[in-house]
């Protein structure tokens, strides 16, 4: 089965999360969001600190569970005696819980705009939870 890859997490936060405890990330890079925008709350989703370039077969990650996921659009407005400036920044705020530890086996969507996804060693032990 082909999970959602969330690439680029940072160790520390991958650490925080194997404690149990959901928490609440806020995600600004494009291709995470691309891949998040296929995916709904109640799926399991495959999380690593390996770079999305870099990803490929036998890479470790985490399995959580998607419990929360919030796209949003917002603008930003820089003004100062000399001019105005107007941005809008795109982010993603999802809830998550730990599932388990596990490895990527396959992985697509490597082309831009296509959500990345993993097919992933299942696990033979699980946390109770």
């Amino acid at each position: 089965m082909k999970y959602a890859a969330l690439t680029g997490i940072s160790p520390s936060v991958i650490a925080e999360l194997k404690s149990g405890k959901a928490r609440t990330l806020e995600l600004n890079s494009a291709h995470n969001i691309i891949t998040l925008t296929e995916t709904a709350p109640g799926e399991c989703i495959f999380v690593t600190s390996v770079n999305e370039e870099d990803l490929s077969p036998g890479d470790p990650g985490i399995m959580v569970d998607l419990l929360v996921l919030n796209i949003s659009m917002k603008r930003i407005e820089v003004a100062n005696p000399f001019f105005f400036e107007e941005r809008e920044r795109m982010s993603a705020r999802i809830k998550v819980q730990f599932r388990g530890t596990t490895i990527a086996r396959d992985v697509e969507g490597r082309k831009w705009g296509d959500p990345t996804k993993v097919e992933v060693i299942r696990s033979a032990c699980y946390r109770a939870g």
